[in-house]
């Protein structure tokens, strides 16, 4: 598998998106989605990535600079055919990686509460994020759960 930005054109990400947004108004009151469409991956302080294998889109996944310190993962997303094989491991991998060479000291993210999000919490739990509350600009909502990772930089160990 392997990972690439992405400029949001080809068909198959368009599908995989709207998937993701149609999953999220299922499961989500519309006031709790904080999903981001297509014009809001596309800003300047937005980084989406694809991974692909054989050719075909296996997951999503995107960084949002919240300010020079703080990220916040947006976007993460595996076809539902498709998963199970680890594309959003590895997308989460990479995205820390980037987080950690942006400098970033803490990384956020919001994800739904009800159970189908379950597998995604767990995959982040599995990485260390810790439940924290609302950040940004997030407000307080039973639909939502935050979390976040606090990345250490180069030294912060040896202190």
């Amino acid at each position: 598998m392997h990972i690439q930005v992405d400029d949001l054109s080809g068909p198959e990400v368009i599908e995989l998106l709207a998937e993701h947004l149609r999953n999220m108004y299922e499961w989500s009151p519309p006031e709790s989605v904080h999903a981001l469409d297509l014009a809001g991956l596309k800003v300047p302080e937005v980084t989406f990535w694809t991974i692909w294998e054989n050719g075909v889109l296996m997951g999503c996944g995107a960084l949002k600079e919240i300010d020079p310190l703080h990220g916040e993962v947006k976007s993460m997303r595996t076809p539902s055919a498709r998963r199970g094989k680890g594309a959003g491991r590895l997308m989460l991998e990479h995205i820390l990686k980037v987080a950690r060479q942006r400098g970033y000291r803490l990384l956020s993210l919001e994800t739904g509460s009800q159970p189908g999000f379950e597998p995604a919490r767990k995959l982040y739990e599995r990485f260390g994020f810790e439940y924290c509350g609302p950040f940004g600009g997030y407000t307080a909502d039973p639909n939502s759960a935050f979390m976040q990772l606090h990345l250490p930089v180069e030294g912060d160990l040896e202190r």
